[in-house]
């Protein structure tokens, strides 16, 4: 199998905490994963360390075909190169409609006199209309973002992500604060995602994560504890022992 994104051997410590203590993880181009643990196992660190926020102690990042190293890009370089993430609280732009949303974060030259001048094209809107298609939200282009409630906000703003034609989409508790119709679309968006790229879920629903069907990695105390099916790993000893408390 080839692998899209190599953690090998990352450790990284804040103020002699070792956040993350030699990690090794890897994932293949068009593959969902979710990321599970309990707090402070390390699971925000990871993100921020392929993505360039944090730089670890030792170890390599390796990313694509070429395994060419992320820690030696910045945080730009990173996305550039086709690494996308989403936080946990939607960061949309309010006053714009849906559609200036998803046309903003189209996949564009960005140098400033481009920007400067312009203007919108026919492919260009027929890809905003696929991509309000594809997250559910293509009877609400014109309106404005501010309006949508907040499981609407959180697919544009994976629409956003998606605009952008990443090959790793880093996504962080998607499923927090929204209602059950809204978390089985939001399954169903992920789970289309990664049929074409890979998408990687750091959550602490476990019903969310049992929906998503996908390999689970267990993170204890900044290292991989189980990977495997979710009902896999919830069967380990040493898994129930640290997350599930029983």
């Amino acid at each position: 199998m080839t692998t899209l994104l190599e953690v090998s051997g990352v450790s990284v410590s804040f103020d002699g905490f070792k956040a993350i203590n030699n990690l090794s993880f890897d994932i293949g181009p068009a593959e969902l994963r979710a990321i599970i643990g309990p707090n402070g196992a390390g699971k925000t660190t990871f993100m921020d360390i392929v993505t360039g926020k944090t730089k670890p102690d030792s170890g390599e990042v390796l990313w694509g075909e070429m395994s060419r190293s992320l820690l030696k890009m910045n945080e730009s370089q990173i996305a550039r190169a086709g690494i996308g993430r989403k936080f946990q609280r939607p960061t949309v732009f309010e006053d714009q409609s849906v559609f200036d949303n998803l046309l903003m974060a189209l996949k564009k030259d960005r140098a400033p006199w481009k920007v400067l001048f312009y203007r919108e094209t026919t492919a260009d809107k027929a890809r905003v209309e696929e991509l309000a298609e594809e997250i559910g939200l293509a009877d609400q282009l014109q309106r404005k973002s501010g309006e949508l409630s907040h499981g609407q906000k959180q697919w544009l703003e994976i629409g956003m992500l998606l605009a952008q034609e990443p090959r790793l989409l880093l996504v962080d508790e998607p499923a927090a604060g929204m209602t059950l119709a809204e978390r089985e679309h939001t399954t169903d968006l992920l789970k289309e995602a990664a049929k074409t790229r890979a998408v990687v879920v750091v959550e602490h629903d476990m019903e969310f994560v049992r929906r998503l069907e996908c390999r689970v990695t267990v993170l204890h105390e900044g290292s991989v504890l189980a990977e495997g099916s979710l009902d896999h790993v919830t069967k380990n000893q040493q898994v129930i022992d640290v997350y599930l408390g029983r």
